[in-house]
């Protein structure tokens, strides 16, 4: 039997998902609906492209519905420890070795990984190098284009 993944949420992005379900259900639905009303007004659901094409945003609604339930009912909501080590949740400042270049990256759960806002998914590969490290440690981080060394400079 397959292990499930486990879902890692801030509560930030646990809340943005309720909203996103809470918007999809109340304003989403109702519009589909209506759609998919008015279509079948227009007769023969056969050659009714209106139809299908509400059809088809009907089930890709539900889908995403089905997928943000089944994403915050199994979410563990994250918090970072400040114990000293990196975390999901942490704050991480790392120096790259090879050119002392500094970058400051949130370790977050894949499904509010956003790298251009330098959230990183906690199953990257420099998440993975530094997860349990801290300050001060040096680690080797194997990326898909060959290993570099990286400093932690902070975490918080």
């Amino acid at each position: 039997m397959k292990k499930e993944k486990e879902i890692y949420l801030t509560s930030e992005g646990f809340l943005k998902l309720e909203e996103e379900l809470d918007h999809l259900k109340k304003v989403e639905r109702p519009d589909v609906i209506t759609a998919i009303k008015e279509a079948r007004a227009l007769g023969d659901l056969s050659e009714n492209a209106e139809y299908s094409s509400a059809r088809e945003r009907q089930a890709k609604l539900e889908a995403r519905i089905k997928e943000i339930e089944y994403t915050l009912e199994h979410a563990t909501i994250i918090e970072n420890n400040n114990d000293g080590k990196v975390c999901v949740g942490s704050v991480v400042t790392i120096e790259y070795i090879d050119d002392s270049e500094q970058e400051e990256y949130t370790i977050v759960g894949t499904n509010e990984a956003d790298p251009f806002s330098n959230k990183i998914s906690n199953e990257s590969p420099i998440a993975q190098a530094v997860i349990g490290k801290k300050e001060g440690d040096k680690v080797s981080v194997e990326s898909p284009n060959g290993s570099f060394d990286i400093k932690i400079v902070k975490v918080a």
